[in-house]
Formats: C-alpha cells, sequence, structure tokens
C-alpha cells in the first residue's frame, strides 16, 4: 500500500518541493495529496497519477485520503491554526510533520494539531532558489522525531539543495534572517547594480545583463573556491583601482555590513514575533 504525503497549502516552494519529489524515487510508493484550494489546475504536477488535488480536507477524506503517513506544512503562518483546524478527521498517530512555515514554533504547531500523544515534527526553512534545485535549507526536529525521521527530513529537502540540521530551534529566527529571506537582498543589489549603470549610461538591458551575470558568476566562484569570501574581494581589488575605490564606499563604517546587521536584524525579530 502506497505512503499518504499529504500537502498543506502547495504554493511557489511546495510546488517546487513536489517536483522534486516526483522526479525520484519517492513517487514509486507514494500518493501526494495536495490541499489547497487555489492550486493552479493546469500544474504538470497532476499529470503524475500519483498526485492528487482537492480544495479542502474534508473532500479528500471523502475521495479515501483519512490517513497521513507524511504531510507538508506550507501554508503561510497567519494562516495555519485554519490549515490544520480539521486534521484530527485524519489518522495522524504515526505521522511525521515536515513545516516549512516561517515562525511557526515546534510548540505552536504541535498544539494546532492537538494530538492525544506528542506527533513528530520538524521544522525547516527552505530558500526560493530551491525552485531550481539550488536552495538551502536549515531544519530542527521536536522530542517525538526520530533520528531516522530526521535523515528522512534531510533526504525529502536534499531534493531542492543543500540542507544542514541545528543544534536549537532558536537558531531557525537567525537562519531565517539570512538564508531565508537571503536570495531578496541579493535581488535587491542585482536591482540596484541594474540602476547604477544605467545612470553610468548603459542601456537597461545592457545594465541588468551585466549585474545579473556578475552577480551569479561571483556566487558560482565562491561555492567552487576554497577561499573565504573576504580572499576573494582582496584578491579582485588592486592597490588604488577601480575596485578599491568602489570598496572605500561599500566597506565604510556605515557602510554594507551596517545595512546588512540593519536588515538581517529586522527580518529576525519579525520571524521572532511571528513564533509569540
Amino acid at each position: 500500500m502506497a505512503n499518504s504525503f499529504f500537502i498543506m497549502g502547495c504554493g511557489k516552494m511546495g510546488s517546487a518541493l513536489l517536483a522534486g519529489w516526483l522526479s525520484g524515487t519517492l513517487a514509486d510508493d507514494t500518493d501526494f495529496i495536495i490541499i489547497d484550494p487555489f492550486f493552479d489546475p493546469s500544474s504538470p504536477a497532476l499529470a503524475h497519477s500519483s498526485v492528487h488535488h482537492f480544495t479542502s480536507l474534508d473532500k479528500a477524506i471523502i475521495a479515501g485520503h483519512n490517513k497521513a503517513d507524511m504531510m507538508l506544512l506550507s501554508v503561510k503562518p497567519q494562516m495555519m491554526a485554519e490549515a490544520l483546524a480539521d486534521i484530527s478527521k485524519l489518522a495522524i498517530s504515526d505521522t511525521l510533520f515536515l513545516s516549512i512555515a516561517a515562525g511557526t514554533t515546534l510548540r505552536q504547531l504541535a498544539d494546532m494539531i492537538g494530538a492525544p500523544k506528542l506527533p513528530a515534527i520538524i521544522r525547516t526553512m527552505p530558500n526560493t532558489p530551491a525552485a531550481i534545485g539550488k536552495g538551502m535549507t536549515a531544519l530542527i526536529g521536536n522530542d517525538a522525531a526520530s533520528e531516522a525521521q530526521l535523515a528522512l527530513a534531510e533526504e525529502l529537502m536534499s531534493v531542492c539543495g543543500l540542507v544542514v540540521r541545528l543544534q536549537a530551534e532558536a537558531e531557525l529566527d537567525a537562519v531565517t534572517a539570512l538564508s531565508g529571506s537571503g536570495p531578496a537582498y541579493i535581488f535587491a543589489m542585482a536591482e540596484a547594480m541594474t540602476q547604477a549603470g544605467i545612470r553610468l549610461g548603459l542601456s537597461p538591458e545592457m545594465a541588468s545583463l551585466l549585474a545579473q551575470q556578475t552577480i551569479y558568476g561571483a556566487g558560482a566562484l565562491m561555492a567552487e573556491s576554497d577561499e573565504t569570501p573576504a580572499t576573494l574581494r582582496i584578491n579582485v581589488t588592486s592597490k588604488g583601482g577601480t575596485t578599491a575605490a568602489a570598496l572605500a564606499h561599500i566597506m565604510a563604517d556605515d557602510g554594507l555590513a551596517e545595512l546588512m546587521m540593519r536588515a538581517m536584524q529586522a527580518a529576525y525579530d519579525r520571524s521572532q514575533s511571528l513564533g509569540q
């Protein structure tokens, strides 16, 4: 009998994970039950015989899907309680819950699930490059999550990139501020570099191409190099040259490092407030 993997909310991140799972061996013996009233009915995922979509949990249960071996919680934190309101209608005594909701704590999730015994819950924080298999995910489980379940969660999340295991749940707020929200910082930098290039006389198309490829190439170089980002920066900076002139502003006391600290502190504080 196939395992039942419920996906509560299947937006961009949920869809990226589902695509990865469907491309691997997990799809051989797993039924994926998507519960999402807004899921795109033209999604390629629905071409797979193992994928079933319902607009509500009640409709899935009526169709015979009443037991969850695993469940991905990928709705927005503000909608989590509503999404889990009818979960008691499912057989969930041995369900592994995998959450990608920012800020919602292990304890809060357990309270919302409301099972007679503490359910196995693993919180994860992926980021949007997961959509192309280049994501970064951190995870941690509660006391009910076994080593085998943690290893399974690592395997499940690895379809979309690298995975690290944390030592304490409190670290997830910092992870959210760094890698969870981090892609937006890079996109903002690409925007700023493009606008600066236009102001310096380049066409919008040329400035955009140069900014995007520069960020892509620099990221790839960091990933493949054994040297630290600081060393790579020094290597490209000639004394008295053009890069040094630019870095005099970027590396100033009130420059990029201070700006990034303020930005990440704001993200960290927001993540903490979502868990209160």
